[in-house]
Parts: structure tokens; sequence; C-alpha cells
């Protein structure tokens, strides 16, 4: 009686269904994202390959890259022949393409809409379970100084330090303030708290010679700006 494998080695399977060969002969743009997450994953289980479980593994997340990074390593490891290692190698792989998004981002470097804010935002506050508040300092080019998180779990006047946004700004030479924090319930209508801060930050940088540009509230996929909408 022939042994049978306790998994299905990608060393094991055809030319074809050799995701790490196919990489390196073809390119990788021509994988699928199940071939990419076989890579990381190494092998299947007793009854199914690599690609098979990470297809498995990507249709409980409707085939969604950003739902899979949320997924913590105890729910990668609901799945048979995901153990620890397999699920810290997805979850490591995830966060260096999310960190990569905001990298690029930074690299463009100058502010010329509020969808440039959004792609330099959102990979860090787009996707979170918590509100935070940050804010972009911008030179008189409308390049980026540098972004700070302000306050972090809400905002409303109290929690968000004018004071120190101000000081920070005169640090660094800024001339331009663009504010920024999440909504994690995915609404994009702005609360009162909202408009209040907006307008208190506005004048009381307005007496430093300072300008706020604009206010925006990301989401997963999408953003409201209140210089788009006239509300500054």
């Amino acid at each position: 009686m022939t042994k049978k494998h306790t998994a299905f080695s990608i060393k094991n399977w055809s030319q074809d269904d050799q995701p790490r060969e196919k990489l390196r002969d073809k390119g990788k743009a021509v994988l699928s994202d199940a071939e990419l997450v076989a890579i990381l994953i190494g092998s299947g289980n007793r009854d199914e390959s690599a690609v098979s479980l990470s297809k498995r593994i990507l249709a409980s997340v409707d085939n969604n890259l950003n739902a899979l990074g949320k997924l913590s390593l105890k729910q990668l490891m609901t799945f048979k022949g995901i153990g620890e290692a397999k699920a810290i190698a997805i979850v490591a792989a995830l966060e260096i393409g999310r960190r990569r998004r905001g990298n690029e981002a930074l690299e463009k470097n100058k502010i010329s809409s509020s969808v440039s804010v959004f792609e330099l935002l959102q990979p860090i506050i787009g996707e979170l379970p918590h509100e935070e508040f940050w804010i972009v300092y911008l030179n008189n080019s409308n390049k980026v100084i540098q972004k700070n998180q302000l306050s972090k779990g809400g905002i409303t006047g109290t929690l968000v330090d004018v004071r120190l946004a101000l000081k920070i700004a005169l640090e660094v030479g800024a001339v331009g303030l663009i504010l920024a924090h999440n909504h994690p319930s995915g609404t994009l209508k702005p609360s009162e708290a909202d408009k209040n801060l907006t307008q208190k930050l506005k004048l009381a940088a307005q007496s430093l010679d300072i300008k706020v540009l604009d206010h925006l509230i990301i989401t997963e996929n999408s953003y409201f700006s209140f210089a788009d909408e006239s509300l500054l």
C-alpha cells in the first residue's frame, strides 16, 4: 500500500501548478492572488493543495485582499492546514503591502488634491477599528513636511490638543495644515464635533498665518473632503 502524503508539497505538483516556478519563469504579474498566497504558505493539507487552500481562504473574505489583511492569526488558523507559522507569514506579507502603499504615497510628496491626501493616509487609518485624528504639515509648495497623530479613540475639541498641533506647525515651519480622521463605521457624514473642531483649528491657525487647507473623513474605501464640499 502506498503511504499517503500528509500534505501536497509544491515541489510535487505538476509544472503548470507550481506558483514559485510560474513567478520565476513568467513574472509576478501573471500570478493570481491565490497563487501568491500559496507561495507564502508553501503547502496545503491532506486533502487539498496550497492553491486550493488559498482559494478557500480568499473566498471566505469575498476575494478581497484588504479584508484578508484584517484577519487575525486565530481566524486564519481555523483553516485546516494553516498553523501559526503560516498564519504569521500571511499577516506579515499583507502588512508589508499596506506599508508599501503608504510609502509610495509619501514619495509623491506633493499634495495636489483631496485624492492625494486619501492615498497618503488611507493605508494608515482607513482600516482601523477605532478613530484617530491626524494632521499633515505642508510647506509653501504644498509638499509634506511630516504627518502626526494627535489623538486616538475619538475626536472632540477636548481630545485634540490645538496648541500642540500649532506648536508642531511652528517648529517644522509649516504654512498649511490638512486635518484628517477616520470613521470606522464607514459613514462619510461629518458630525457637529467634526465641524466645530475644524473651525476651532482654522481660527487658531489663522492667527499664526497658517492655513487649514482641508479636513478629510477617511473610511476603508472612500473619503469626505471639507474643502471639496465647500465647508471650510
